[in-house]
């Protein structure tokens, strides 16, 4: 297969997953995103699964090749860039992706192949904080502490976040998860000379593979949240009003 037929089948796979889910996802609705047709999408993967398994493969493929622009930059600058990176919802991939690892994450309980994939990804994001923080250790930008540990904590409030933020469509879980992520590193993290940047010098890339796939799938923020929620509520008056 050549490389523009895997970017395309790619891109196609993650438009489908945005749009219909996990549940309603197919072949040809995967095909039919591309010039390709069914039977030429089998061709290449054995299976549905299988091709989800690639494109978590791709994906992370991806990842470490951002993940290395943060590189050369202090400890303190790369630990901001990539907690901003997590709790940016404002662009397309900061909705259209978790949405896609959302709905594979929901499978993975019951999906071996699934699950084999994301530890792979998890183990990567996971290394990546603990690269930062150990870096951060030996400048002495950091406190001594256990990178693993912190790691483990920040990459549970990050992810914890998301999926009570998506699934529950309430922006304040990220919104309050990122306020006390940043108190942990200010008190628990950075020693008294080290500053949390509010502007990083370095900002996490975006995938620009996924650059033109919009903002159809976006989650709301606090405020349209809010809008949507009184509008809701007006209209279910209205409609009572008119009951009566």
């Amino acid at each position: 297969m050549t490389d523009d037929a895997r970017d395309a089948i790619m891109q196609a796979t993650y438009e489908a997953l945005c749009a219909d889910g996990y549940s309603d996802l197919t072949a040809q609705r995967i095909a039919d995103r591309t010039e390709m047709s069914k039977g030429s999408l089998f061709y290449h993967y054995d299976s549905v699964d299988d091709l989800l398994a690639s494109f978590i493969e791709y994906l992370l493929a991806g990842y470490g090749h951002r993940a290395e622009a943060l590189d050369g930059f202090p400890p303190e600058e790369r630990l901001a860039a990539y907690v901003e990176w997590w709790f940016d919802i404002s662009t397309a991939e900061g909705t259209g992706h978790h949405t896609a690892m959302l709905e594979l994450r929901a499978q993975a309980p019951y999906n071996e192949l699934f699950q084999e994939k994301l530890r792979e990804s998890d183990e990567a994001l996971r290394d990546t904080l603990v690269d930062i923080l150990t870096a951060g250790i030996e400048t002495g930008a950091f406190v001594d502490h256990d990178p693993a540990i912190a790691a483990d904590f920040l990459l549970g409030a990050f992810v914890g976040a998301r999926v009570r933020h998506f699934t529950l469509g309430r922006a304040t879980y990220s919104e309050h998860a990122y306020e006390a992520t940043r108190e942990y590193i200010e008190t628990e993290i950075l020693t008294p000379e080290t500053t949390y940047p509010d502007e990083p010098a370095v900002t996490f890339p975006p995938d620009e593979r996924f650059a033109d796939t919009g903002d159809e799938h976006a989650v709301p923020s606090g405020a349209e949240q809010d809008d949507r929620t009184e509008a809701a509520t007006a209209d279910a008056a209205s409609e009572h009003e008119d009951t009566e």
